[in-house]
């Protein structure tokens, strides 16, 4: 099958939302990229198009009228070296999708804001400078794509137009960027030669690159499935009770009201679906209690339904009077995750603090917060070498594997299986910083 059928046979609904982030090595062009995309999408206002148009002016931008990185630069310190610092977000709609970018910086001592913008994402742009190839802060950013699990990596060669839009210094790249992910088991890649400058293959297709039939990065964004809609199609449903309703003699919205009489004082529990489906019927499980019982009433914005799905916020009425307040977790019946109190985990340090063995921290999951301890520190991963070596802390921006001991049950998965069944963070006891995102390890 082709790429186009493929496209054609995965276009999804035109209300769905895609997360992106961009990744790459300094100076490879992602703000440019991204400045294109939105530029060429039509989703720029005109008066940010006229202080963009007059800041590249007084800049001397070289390049044309129009300095398209600008468009994400928005701290002064960005626009004054002409690098990212932190990951800028926008967010922008075409005809068929929603979406929200990260532009995340290149610089390796930026590594921990990259790790920000790609937990979430449904997919990763990372961008290479076709006259260098593969860098060694191109395999960090894959590795660390790698460990998040994001389920799409596109990789843009970008700066084609430098190269005379020669297939073979493409092609060349290309085989670069598949040994790599091969070697760090990334499967679903999708190499494209694009120009950010020239807008070659970012929204329309190029002229110039008659030698490549595969679509154009746009193109590509708005057909690639989002990890929400896999999440409801094949993950477990899992709802983390954020709070508890129960009005005081109010009507429950989730029922008919000719039903009213018997739905005084009613009780539902509320929280945002992190991954797969319930409707009215459904039996499910409590944690930690592991009680049983059935969905009898749902509701989404005070709006009764039949059924609803990952992301959704949503209250949630159960058949019978059981324990589900703040902090539990409403499951699937059968599906009950194994209770945790230790976590063998990797860590991606945030914090300037370093952290060590014997460090007393908080563990923030879903909507349950608990004390814990770090146990130990068994190993730091070198991005240079892909490989990991002896540590005993972890410093700003290292990653690491770590052993947590817990001082309450967590329902927590291995990440591999459910992205935010398998999350957590890990905060500071004193101010409530966070020190470090984790995942759990098989």
């Amino acid at each position: 099958m082709s790429v186009i059928d493929e496209i054609s046979r995965t276009r999804l609904d035109s209300s769905t939302l895609f997360r992106f982030a961009t990744a790459g090595s300094v100076d490879d062009g992602k703000s440019t990229l991204v400045g294109r995309l939105l530029h060429d999408s039509k989703a720029i206002l005109a008066d940010q198009l006229e202080q963009v148009a007059r800041t590249s002016a007084e800049r001397g931008f070289a390049h044309g009228a129009f300095d398209f990185a600008l468009l994400t630069d928005g701290l002064r310190a960005e626009r004054e070296q002409g690098i990212t610092i932190d990951v800028a977000y926008r967010y922008f709609s075409t005809g068929n999708r929603s979406f929200i970018l990260a532009d995340c910086p290149g610089h390796v001592q930026y590594t921990r804001n990259m790790v920000t913008g790609a937990t979430t994402a449904d997919a990763v742009i990372v961008l290479i400078d076709g006259r260098k190839g593969v860098l060694e802060q191109t395999r960090r950013h894959l590795a660390v794509i790698a460990l998040l699990r994001v389920p799409h990596v596109i990789v843009a060669v970008n700066k084609i137009d430098l190269l005379g839009y020669a297939q073979d210094a493409f092609t060349s790249v290309a085989a670069q960027v598949e040994a790599v992910t091969t070697e760090l088991g990334i499967d679903d890649v999708h190499v494209l030669p694009v120009s950010a400058l020239e807008g070659d293959n970012i929204v329309d297709r190029s002229p110039h690159t008659p030698w490549y039939d595969g679509p154009a990065l746009l193109e590509l964004l708005e057909a690639l499935p989002g990890q929400d809609e896999l999440e409801s199609a094949l993950d477990a449903f899992r709802l983390p009770v954020q709070l508890v309703l129960r009005p005081q003699g109010g009507l429950s919205p989730a029922v008919p009201a000719d039903q009213t009489e018997s739905l005084r004082d009613y009780r539902a529990s509320a929280g945002r679906i992190s991954s797969g489906t319930v409707q009215i019927g459904d039996p499910v499980q409590i944690f930690p209690s592991g009680i049983r019982t059935t969905v009898s009433g749902i509701a989404v914005a005070g709006v009764p339904v039949e059924r609803a799905a990952a992301p959704q916020s949503v209250s949630v009425q159960l058949a019978d009077d059981v324990d589900a307040a703040r902090g539990a977790l409403i499951v699937a019946d059968g599906t009950l995750p194994a209770a945790r109190r230790e976590i063998d985990a990797e860590l991606f340090q945030l914090d300037a603090r370093p952290l060590a063995a014997g460090t007393r921290v908080l563990v923030k999951h879903g909507t349950t917060t608990v004390q814990a301890v770090l146990a130990q520190i068994d190993s730091r991963y070198d991005l240079d070498a892909l490989t990991h070596e002896p540590a005993d802390t972890l410093a700003a921006n290292d990653i690491g594997r770590a052993r947590l001991r817990l001082a309450a049950d967590l329902p927590l998965e291995p990440y591999r299986a459910n992205r935010a069944g398998g999350s957590f963070l890990v905060i500071h006891p004193s101010d409530g910083a966070t020190l470090a995102a984790g995942i759990t390890r098989d």
